[in-house]
Protein backbone atom coordinates (compact mmCIF):
# COMPACT_ATOMS: atom_id res chain seq x y z
CA UNK A 1 0.00 0.00 0.00
CA UNK A 2 1.34 3.37 -0.79
CA UNK A 3 -0.12 5.27 2.17
CA UNK A 4 -2.02 4.61 5.45
CA UNK A 5 -5.18 7.12 3.55
CA UNK A 6 -5.10 4.23 0.79
CA UNK A 7 -5.33 1.98 3.85
CA UNK A 8 -8.46 3.57 5.33
CA UNK A 9 -9.96 3.41 1.42
CA UNK A 10 -9.84 -0.21 1.31
CA UNK A 11 -11.25 -1.01 5.22
CA UNK A 12 -14.08 1.16 3.84
CA UNK A 13 -14.53 -0.45 0.51
CA UNK A 14 -14.92 -3.63 2.44
CA UNK A 15 -17.18 -2.48 4.94
CA UNK A 16 -19.09 -1.13 1.63
CA UNK A 17 -18.78 -4.85 0.48
CA UNK A 18 -20.01 -6.71 3.25
CA UNK A 19 -23.17 -4.65 3.24
CA UNK A 20 -23.74 -4.99 -0.10
CA UNK A 21 -23.80 -8.72 0.70
CA UNK A 22 -25.72 -8.20 3.50
CA UNK A 23 -28.49 -6.25 1.32
CA UNK A 24 -28.00 -8.72 -1.96
CA UNK A 25 -28.96 -11.92 0.68
CA UNK A 26 -31.52 -9.77 2.53
CA UNK A 27 -33.52 -9.54 -0.93
CA UNK A 28 -33.12 -12.00 -3.15
CA UNK A 29 -31.75 -15.02 -0.53
CA UNK A 30 -28.19 -15.14 -2.24
CA UNK A 31 -24.97 -13.44 -1.79
CA UNK A 32 -22.21 -13.01 -4.11
CA UNK A 33 -19.84 -16.12 -3.64
CA UNK A 34 -16.34 -14.66 -4.04
CA UNK A 35 -17.14 -11.04 -2.81
CA UNK A 36 -18.87 -12.83 0.44
CA UNK A 37 -15.39 -14.73 0.93
CA UNK A 38 -12.86 -12.11 0.76
CA UNK A 39 -14.51 -10.29 3.24
CA UNK A 40 -15.32 -13.47 5.96
CA UNK A 41 -11.63 -13.96 5.31
CA UNK A 42 -10.63 -11.29 6.80
CA UNK A 43 -12.63 -11.73 9.71
CA UNK A 44 -9.91 -14.68 10.34
CA UNK A 45 -6.97 -12.35 9.58
CA UNK A 46 -6.46 -10.53 12.54
CA UNK A 47 -2.60 -10.17 12.56
CA UNK A 48 -2.38 -9.67 9.22
CA UNK A 49 0.39 -7.08 8.11
CA UNK A 50 -1.57 -4.57 5.91
CA UNK A 51 -5.02 -3.96 4.98
CA UNK A 52 -4.38 -5.68 1.78
CA UNK A 53 -3.38 -8.81 3.30
CA UNK A 54 -6.51 -8.63 5.37
CA UNK A 55 -8.71 -9.15 2.27
CA UNK A 56 -6.32 -10.63 -0.10
CA UNK A 57 -5.57 -8.37 -2.60
CA UNK A 58 -7.13 -5.28 -3.75
CA UNK A 59 -8.41 -7.73 -6.30
CA UNK A 60 -10.91 -9.16 -4.24
CA UNK A 61 -12.08 -5.45 -2.96
CA UNK A 62 -13.79 -4.35 -6.42
CA UNK A 63 -17.08 -4.67 -5.62
CA UNK A 64 -16.70 -2.74 -2.27
CA UNK A 65 -14.53 -0.11 -4.17
CA UNK A 66 -17.20 0.49 -7.26
CA UNK A 67 -19.83 1.13 -4.54
CA UNK A 68 -17.91 3.10 -2.42
CA UNK A 69 -17.01 5.19 -5.43
CA UNK A 70 -20.53 5.40 -6.63
CA UNK A 71 -21.63 6.55 -2.90
CA UNK A 72 -19.11 8.97 -2.61
CA UNK A 73 -20.16 10.27 -6.40
CA UNK A 74 -23.75 10.45 -5.11
CA UNK A 75 -24.61 8.01 -7.95
CA UNK A 76 -25.55 5.01 -5.43
CA UNK A 77 -28.56 2.94 -6.14
CA UNK A 78 -29.49 1.27 -3.18
CA UNK A 79 -30.45 4.13 -0.97
CA UNK A 80 -30.57 0.98 2.12
CA UNK A 81 -26.74 0.76 1.94
CA UNK A 82 -25.64 3.98 3.04
CA UNK A 83 -28.20 3.99 6.16
CA UNK A 84 -26.96 0.55 6.80
CA UNK A 85 -23.30 1.45 6.70
CA UNK A 86 -23.89 4.66 9.25
CA UNK A 87 -25.55 2.38 11.88
CA UNK A 88 -22.55 -0.25 11.77
CA UNK A 89 -20.01 2.75 11.92
CA UNK A 90 -21.85 4.31 14.81
CA UNK A 91 -22.27 0.89 16.49
CA UNK A 92 -18.71 0.28 16.47
CA UNK A 93 -18.16 3.00 18.54
CA UNK A 94 -20.39 1.25 21.23
CA UNK A 95 -18.61 -2.38 20.55
CA UNK A 96 -15.04 -1.16 20.87
CA UNK A 97 -15.98 0.39 24.29
CA UNK A 98 -17.57 -3.12 25.72
CA UNK A 99 -13.85 -4.70 26.44
CA UNK A 100 -15.60 -8.24 27.81
CA UNK A 101 -17.71 -8.25 24.32
CA UNK A 102 -14.47 -7.32 22.21
CA UNK A 103 -13.29 -10.08 23.96
CA UNK A 104 -16.01 -12.56 23.47
CA UNK A 105 -15.83 -12.23 19.96
CA UNK A 106 -11.95 -12.71 19.28
CA UNK A 107 -12.31 -15.75 21.26
CA UNK A 108 -15.80 -16.76 19.17
CA UNK A 109 -13.56 -16.05 15.85
CA UNK A 110 -10.65 -17.96 17.10
CA UNK A 111 -12.84 -20.69 18.30
CA UNK A 112 -14.36 -20.76 14.56
CA UNK A 113 -10.91 -20.01 12.87
CA UNK A 114 -9.64 -23.69 12.10
CA UNK A 115 -13.18 -24.98 11.06
CA UNK A 116 -12.91 -22.03 8.49
CA UNK A 117 -9.73 -23.34 7.75
CA UNK A 118 -10.48 -26.38 6.37
CA UNK A 119 -14.19 -25.68 4.99
CA UNK A 120 -13.84 -22.17 3.65
CA UNK A 121 -14.74 -18.94 5.55
CA UNK A 122 -18.32 -19.01 3.27
CA UNK A 123 -18.94 -22.62 4.20
CA UNK A 124 -22.47 -22.80 5.60
CA UNK A 125 -21.47 -24.62 9.03
CA UNK A 126 -18.97 -21.29 9.35
CA UNK A 127 -21.42 -18.94 8.31
CA UNK A 128 -23.65 -20.41 11.37
CA UNK A 129 -21.55 -20.24 14.15
CA UNK A 130 -20.08 -17.07 13.00
CA UNK A 131 -24.05 -15.77 12.57
CA UNK A 132 -24.01 -17.18 16.53
CA UNK A 133 -21.56 -15.63 17.45
CA UNK A 134 -22.98 -12.38 16.23
CA UNK A 135 -26.27 -13.14 17.80
CA UNK A 136 -25.02 -13.56 21.31
CA UNK A 137 -22.51 -10.65 21.08
CA UNK A 138 -22.99 -7.82 19.08
CA UNK A 139 -27.10 -7.91 17.79
CA UNK A 140 -27.50 -6.84 21.83
CA UNK A 141 -25.69 -3.88 21.73
CA UNK A 142 -28.23 -0.50 20.45
CA UNK A 143 -28.93 0.50 18.51
CA UNK A 144 -29.22 -2.62 16.71
CA UNK A 145 -28.91 -2.65 13.15
CA UNK A 146 -31.93 -3.21 11.46
CA UNK A 147 -31.60 -4.93 7.79
CA UNK A 148 -34.63 -4.58 5.49
CA UNK A 149 -35.27 -7.50 2.60
CA UNK A 150 -37.77 -10.19 1.47
CA UNK A 151 -39.92 -11.61 4.22
CA UNK A 152 -39.57 -15.01 2.38
CA UNK A 153 -35.71 -15.45 2.67
CA UNK A 154 -35.73 -13.23 6.28
CA UNK A 155 -37.66 -15.95 7.57
CA UNK A 156 -35.09 -18.55 6.02
CA UNK A 157 -32.28 -19.92 9.51
CA UNK A 158 -29.66 -19.88 6.54
CA UNK A 159 -30.11 -17.16 4.97
CA UNK A 160 -30.03 -15.02 8.24
CA UNK A 161 -27.14 -16.56 9.82
CA UNK A 162 -25.35 -15.79 6.59
CA UNK A 163 -26.62 -12.05 7.48
CA UNK A 164 -25.70 -12.07 10.56
CA UNK A 165 -22.04 -13.54 9.45
CA UNK A 166 -21.40 -10.59 7.20
CA UNK A 167 -22.67 -7.74 9.32
CA UNK A 168 -19.74 -9.30 12.10
CA UNK A 169 -17.56 -8.97 8.82
CA UNK A 170 -18.87 -5.54 7.91
CA UNK A 171 -18.05 -4.86 12.27
CA UNK A 172 -14.71 -5.98 11.62
CA UNK A 173 -14.15 -3.55 8.50
CA UNK A 174 -15.21 -1.03 10.33
CA UNK A 175 -13.32 -1.55 13.53
CA UNK A 176 -9.96 -1.21 11.46
CA UNK A 177 -11.48 1.21 9.25
CA UNK A 178 -11.54 3.20 12.47
CA UNK A 179 -8.41 1.55 14.09
CA UNK A 180 -6.17 3.49 10.60
CA UNK A 181 -7.60 6.96 11.43
CA UNK A 182 -10.94 6.46 9.28
CA UNK A 183 -13.55 9.06 11.01
CA UNK A 184 -17.03 10.44 9.86
CA UNK A 185 -14.95 13.71 8.84
CA UNK A 186 -13.75 11.68 5.83
CA UNK A 187 -17.18 12.21 3.84
CA UNK A 188 -16.87 15.65 4.69
CA UNK A 189 -13.56 16.79 3.80
CA UNK A 190 -11.99 14.22 2.08
CA UNK A 191 -13.88 12.91 -0.27
CA UNK A 192 -12.09 13.92 -3.39
CA UNK A 193 -9.41 12.55 -1.78
CA UNK A 194 -11.29 8.77 -1.22
CA UNK A 195 -12.20 9.09 -4.86
CA UNK A 196 -9.07 9.63 -6.57
CA UNK A 197 -7.51 6.65 -3.67
CA UNK A 198 -10.39 4.66 -5.33
CA UNK A 199 -9.36 5.31 -8.78
CA UNK A 200 -5.93 4.24 -7.94
CA UNK A 201 -6.96 0.86 -6.18
CA UNK A 202 -9.46 0.14 -9.71
CA UNK A 203 -7.19 1.07 -11.91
Amino acid sequence: MSNPFDERVLALAALAQSLQQVRSTAETGQSTGDATQAVLDGVFRIDAESTEDVYGGVARLGPGLRVLREHLSSQGKDEALPRLALAVVRLERRFVREAAMVEAVGRGIAAVAPQAQVKGSNHPEVLEALGVLYAETISHLRPRVMVQGAPHYLGQPGVVAEIRALLLAAMRSAVLWRQLGGSQWDFLFSRRAMLEAIERRLA
